[in-house]
């Protein structure tokens, strides 16, 4: 193998976090190239994520370039990811995460006044944000990092919520008014991370990859997306779920909100099996908490 081939979405970020990688590999003594490619979601700027409806619209076509061979390695944003792998990949590697919280530009959340605007692509994050501020105007917000930061504090938008992930791998950290706390304000499975996926049979890769893999980000992520594969695709519920380790112990909070903010069940889980952690937290927020109850939840079986 000459060259490791590394796809990922074109999107600025996306290019940025994909570079990273290969950085990281050539430190290593592996050379790749980027295979930047459209996805759904990228070509559908105009439509709301929750209208698109479909899982996986940042992921799929970069998956599928692994599986036909058009690539080696996928790289992902980690809150793109679907909860369940395709059948022929395998989630090989996490490097570092990076905050995983969200944050506010343009204004504080105690400096917005009553009835002010805040725009966010993100359910979640429109429904913690009314939870705590219900006098709130939330509105949608789709584009790219620079589209985003460009909106707040123009054309009546006095804040727009990104990933504090986003604003340090783009060098913009100096944009954020705050930064807000993850015990509230939960974040999105995987936000932070980068999720690196192969063949399943190819074990070069495998290797190859294996020196940039963290054990305890790999870890957090796989407890955070069993808490996301348990609740199913028939969750329409905004949620979130975040994992901590101290040694082999594993702390992950999770959260479920009604649609409009006015209910939120939430709790925090200790164990040692990501797995299994995870859907027990989601089990008990929905079934025991009742999550299942929040306007929005909806169940496909």
């Amino acid at each position: 193998m000459s060259e490791l081939r590394l796809a990922t979405r074109r999107s600025p970020l996306a290019l940025v976090q994909a570079s990273l990688v290969q950085r990281r590999l050539s430190e290593s003594g592996v050379a790749s190239v980027l295979v930047a490619l459209e996805t759904r979601g990228d070509r559908q700027v105009d439509v709301s994520l929750d209208q698109i409806g479909a899982l996986g619209v940042f992921a799929v076509e970069v998956q599928r370039a692994v599986l036909n061979g058009d690539a080696d390695v996928a790289i992902h944003s980690a809150k793109d990811l679907p909860s369940t792998t395709p059948e022929g990949l395998s989630l090989t590697c996490v490097p570092q995460r990076l905050d995983p919280a969200d944050v506010l530009i343009g204004r504080s959340l105690a400096g917005l006044g009553p009835g002010a605007t805040v725009a966010t692509g993100s359910p979640r994050r429109r429904a913690l944000l009314l939870e705590r501020r219900p006098d709130l105007r939330v509105l949608g917000l789709r584009g790219n990092m620079a589209t985003r930061f460009a909106v707040a504090g123009h054309g009546g938008v006095d804040a727009v919520v990104v990933a504090a992930a986003a604003l340090e791998r783009l060098g913009e950290g100096d944009l954020a008014a705050e930064r807000l706390d993850t015990e509230w304000f939960v974040p999105q499975v995987g936000q932070g991370a980068l999720a690196l996926e192969v063949r399943d049979d190819d074990d070069v890769t495998a290797a190859l990859l294996a020196p940039l893999n963290l054990r305890d980000a790999m870890t957090a992520l796989l407890a955070e997306r069993a808490f996301l594969a348990e609740l199913g695709a028939g969750c329409a519920v905004p949620c979130g779920a975040y994992a901590n380790l101290s040694g082999n112990t594993i702390a992950l909070s999770g959260v479920m909100v009604s649609v409009d903010g006015s209910r939120s069940v939430r709790a925090v889980l200790n164990g040692d099996d990501a797995d299994s952690l995870g859907r027990s937290l989601a089990r008990h927020l929905r079934d025991e908490m009742g999550g299942a109850g929040l306007a929005g939840w909806q169940r496909t079986t």
